[in-house]
């Protein structure tokens, strides 16, 4: 009976432990999940986790990255000489900035949805070059970036709500032949889940850089920092979630590729370190539509493949939406 009692002591230690520190981590992904979803009201952005230092490495992992809330400078002559300044209104109270460029009636009208922590100017040069090929555009910033209100991102989950308020406006006030919505990693997210959970039906999609769930968007932000993912992408992407009130897991752009029912361009990086290829291809292969393509691009990752591969961009785009535009070579399918 001694012996079983010495024995129940570090029985009784070696739980506490284990539940201590599940509860640190748990504590941990918290604090976490909050620093990446929640902007910081200003001071240095931490760089990309595969461009840290080791030594920094370690810091983000304690105490989480510091984004301060995406803003731009520029004038929405930037986009055009006769462009605009919008404010369309989303349930809630929220406002988002949009800047508008119109080829009239009947002109086909492409709306830009950007990717995460970053705001509409991301995707300027693309929005640019459409509306010099014959397209009106609607460049809008999501909730929490630029001239939009707020201060948060939920990685395109909340945000398809924004799209879905932009379609809204967009039909409501901007005649146009054609509606074609066109998003960059969460801005393709957000895409999908508008169409498949807001009633949104364009014209026709075209997306870049998309990941096919919010838990393996985290996973691979550890692998850029050389860290295993297990349990804490699992655990961050719970409390972001709990965060905003709704089930991170539920986050799957793949599922909602499902209800895809318009023509359908994805567009991605060979070497996307964010998003691989594979998670992409997921998501394509769970689009319905016949009419769907997929094409990717050599020597770049997760950013913009019109600065990259200009002219295969160029020719691939202005076909997809029937634009005029020279013919130069195409990526490698």
């Amino acid at each position: 009976m001694k012996r079983l009692r010495r024995l129940a002591v570090p029985a009784w230690t070696a739980g506490l432990l284990l539940l201590a520190g599940f509860a640190a981590l748990n504590l941990l992904a918290c604090r976490h999940a909050r620093a990446m979803l929640h902007y910081a009201p200003g001071g240095t952005r931490t760089a990309r986790p595969e461009d840290l230092a080791p030594a920094d490495r370690l810091r983000v992992l304690r105490s989480g990255v510091h984004l301060p809330r995406p803003e731009d400078a520029m004038l929405p002559a930037a986009l055009a000489p006769d462009a605009r300044e919008v404010t369309i209104p989303v349930p809630g109270g929220i406002t988002l900035c949009a800047w508008q460029a119109s080829r009239g009636p009947d002109a086909p009208l492409v709306l830009f949805f950007h990717g995460y922590s970053t705001e509409k100017t991301r995707l300027l040069r693309e929005a640019r070059e459409l509306h010099r090929l014959g397209a009106s555009v609607l460049l809008v910033d999501f909730r929490g970036s630029g001239g939009s209100s707020e201060s948060y991102s939920t990685l395109g989950w909340l945000e398809a709500e924004d799209v879905a308020a932009a379609v809204a406006f967009a039909r409501r006030n901007l005649p146009a032949s054609r509606l074609i919505l066109y998003g960059q990693s969460m801005g393709s997210a957000a895409i999908l889940r508008a169409i498949h959970a807001h009633d949104v039906h364009p014209d026709a999609v075209i997306l870049e850089s998309v990941f096919d769930t919010l838990l393996n968007a985290i996973r691979s932000r550890f692998r850029a920092m050389g860290v295993p993912s297990f349990p804490s992408a699992q655990l961050m992407t719970f409390w972001g979630g709990r965060q905003f009130g709704f089930n991170g897991f539920a986050h799957r752009p793949a599922r909602d590729a499902r209800s895809l029912v318009c023509p359908a361009l994805f567009l991605h990086g060979r070497d996307d370190p964010r998003a691989p290829v594979e998670q992409a291809r997921r998501v394509f292969d769970a689009a319905p539509v016949p009419q769907k393509s997929f094409v990717t691009f050599d020597g770049v990752g997760h950013g913009s493949y019109a600065a990259t591969h200009p002219g295969a961009w160029r020719s691939l785009v202005a076909d997809f939406l029937s634009l005029p535009a020279p013919q130069s070579p195409g990526p490698t399918p």
